[in-house]
């Protein structure tokens, strides 16, 4: 038998595990993204985000794994931290909306064909969702007018979701 060096092994698990953590995270997606009607390309986003986080942390324990001082990687983490900190508070409407579109895929109830009213005092915009993307939800209104608004608009305002039959009832 062969007599690898535990650095060795443990990295062959580190990379098996990832590929299965992978394939795992992007079944639940699918899965997840047909239960709620969400379009192909918000979960291309989702799927990325996932594999961004999941290849972070298998770099990390691989750092581990073959020797690097934690106190030393802290600094390191900090300091990439502190720099990517203020590129994204100069660019804060990047970063919200990116975050407004992963909430509005996991937890707002809002989907593809919804229609909905945008409770605003100084707009009355009613209308269908024809798309929701990483920066904007895209709306075609009642009168044919064609709107996208800010995702981070979307979960900042009130939304209201309007029933078939009410609309149908209101039109009648």
């Amino acid at each position: 038998m062969i007599d690898l060096p535990k650095e060795i092994l443990l990295t062959l698990v580190v990379i098996v595990s990832t590929f299965l953590i992978n394939s795992l995270i992007k079944r639940a997606i699918k899965r997840f993204g047909r239960l709620g009607a969400i379009d192909v390309n918000n979960r291309k986003i989702i799927f990325y985000l996932a594999y961004l986080g999941v290849l972070t942390i298998a770099a990390t324990v691989l750092l581990v794994i073959w020797g690097l001082n934690l106190q030393d990687f802290a600094i390191f983490i900090s300091s990439v931290l502190a720099i990517l900190g203020v590129g994204f508070f100069a660019q804060w409407s990047i970063l919200s909306n990116l975050t407004a579109s992963v909430i509005l895929f996991f937890s707002h109830p809002l989907r593809l064909g919804d229609r909905i009213r945008v409770l605003d005092k100084d707009f009355d915009w009613t209308g269908e969702i024809e798309d929701i993307s990483a920066f904007y939800l895209f709306m075609k209104t009642d009168d044919g007018r064609q709107i996208t608004i800010p995702t981070n608009l979307v979960i900042q305002k009130g939304i209201e979701i309007l029933e078939k039959e009410k609309v149908e009832r209101l039109e009648a």
